[in-house]
């Protein structure tokens, strides 16, 4: 059965390296400039969808070469073992950017510098709305192989709000976006897995979606962003586990 790719209505709102080699001071505050702008300017060119949620679509979400790097972070893809259908099945072999990940890899840290500045938090805020006073900055990298599915969620509690960015160029993977339900069993449609762009919402109890079963070529790689709340008790997951957001 042919399911339908989403699409939107524009809105506009006002090869990786390790840090040692780095460029340091100025050149490192400009790339920062660089990620921030690319940010500012894929927000304002957001495209909003109403139902079955409101949602939306962004395009060219990091610099060209910034997602260079994060797409070809050296990190492992998990095996699945055959289990799926939650990615808390395999909590063991997850990878956030982390305090060490920021650490050893440039990019995690800017990337985390930049998402944690007050500017890019009350520009997300202002564009799509939900309240991140005071919540924490959480960046996951999910590597999905053949085999993987996610069974319908909300991402209702503790997470404030999600934006997942998708970082493949491969063609096989342009029917690998995020699905999304009109309710916990209708399906609705899904984006395309087109590369650096997003899928953002603010979850509540309508905010369904998942990953239905299908074919995976090679790996599926996204980077989740999340902005959860004090209550949140994996610390060691956050980018900044001592720092809220302002």
């Amino acid at each position: 059965m042919d399911l339908p790719q989403l699409t939107g209505d524009s809105v506009v709102t006002s090869t990786c390296q390790a840090n040692s080699a780095q460029p340091m001071g100025t050149d490192m505050e400009s790339r920062k400039d660089a990620i921030k702008e690319s940010i500012l300017d894929s927000v304002n060119r957001a495209e909003f969808n109403e139902t079955p949620y409101p949602h939306w679509i962004l395009k060219d979400f990091f610099p060209a070469d910034v997602y260079g790097e994060l797409r070809d972070l050296p990190f492992p893809a998990p095996d699945l073992g055959g289990l799926s259908g939650t990615r808390e099945a395999h909590n063991a072999s997850r990878v956030y950017f982390d305090r060490q990940n920021q650490a050893d890899y440039a990019v995690c840290r800017d990337v985390s510098d930049v998402l944690q500045d007050p500017e890019i938090v009350s520009l997300l805020k202002t564009a799509f709305g939900g309240d991140l006073a005071d919540t924490f900055l959480r960046i996951e990298y999910a590597q999905d192989t053949d085999g993987f599915w996610l069974q319908p969620h909300t991402d209702i509690g503790v997470k404030a709000f999600t934006l997942l960015t998708y970082l493949s160029d491969d063609p096989r993977h342009g029917d690998l976006g995020t699905d999304i339900y009109s309710d916990a069993e209708t399906h609705f449609g899904r984006p395309p897995f087109e590369p650096n762009s997003c899928l953002v919402f603010i979850p509540s109890d309508r905010t369904w979606h998942g990953f239905e079963p299908r074919e995976i070529s090679g790996v599926r790689k996204s980077i989740i962003v999340n902005y959860v709340t004090d209550e949140w008790r994996a610390r060691e997951q956050l980018a900044f586990p001592d720092a809220p957001v302002s």
